[in-house]
């Protein structure tokens, strides 16, 4: 059965969501960026430590990760700094 929704790995980025890691202070500068961008057909790419496996068996109730997604965790300054960014529904 096909799923409603699927990530589309062509999809380019557009613009950063709110303030870069290093404006936050929560990279040093290497290879940890938290970050969150736009993509070009709407879509919101994340980067952030991966916690799946630390968190799964702890899961709410009715939330699940699929085999091919991954729990993604980013410092809450780096959501509250995009929210000037993001729309209102």
């Amino acid at each position: 059965m096909p799923r409603p929704w699927d990530a589309d790995p062509t999809a380019s980025f557009v613009r950063r969501l709110g303030k870069s890691p290093s404006e936050l202070g929560v990279t040093t500068g290497d290879d940890d960026c938290p970050d969150m961008w736009q993509l070009d057909n709407g879509d919101i790419a994340v980067i952030g430590r991966d916690r799946t496996d630390e968190y799964r068996a702890r899961l709410p109730e009715g939330v699940r990760i699929a085999k091919d997604e991954r729990l993604v965790i980013i410092p809450g300054v780096t959501l509250i700094s995009a929210k000037q960014d993001i729309p209102d529904a």
